[in-house]
């Protein structure tokens, strides 16, 4: 196990409802391969924290590399959504570029 996955988990247990911990932690798991528990991580954020934008984009990407291409897809949307309810206009083009990436509508509706 990384120092740094080490020192997050640490961090986490004195703060476990701090969406940047769990968005890190996801990061880490990522990094070092392990993406069910990425997958987890993120899962846990669009659940607890929906409003944090970030988790969108690389939960779509985890969706992709999974090859799971519809659901990354909803993904994207769903950050889209969120992201322009915050005027959140960067994260927003960046879900709409991997969106765009993957098809439209009719590819997935």
């Amino acid at each position: 196990m990384s120092n740094r996955l080490t020192q997050i988990q640490t961090f986490l247990k004195d703060s476990p409802q701090d969406p940047f911990l769990h968005f890190a932690l996801a990061k880490e798991y990522e990094k070092s391969g392990d993406t069910e528990k990425a997958l987890t991580q993120y899962l846990y954020l669009t659940e607890k924290h929906e409003n944090y934008v970030g988790t969108y984009y690389h939960l779509g990407k985890l969706y992709e590399v999974k090859q799971d291409f519809p659901t990354a897809f909803n993904t994207y949307k769903k950050g889209m959504e969120i992201a322009k309810a915050q005027g959140e206009q960067h994260a927003f083009n960046e879900l709409a570029g991997a969106k765009l990436n993957l098809g439209d509508e009719e590819d997935f509706g």
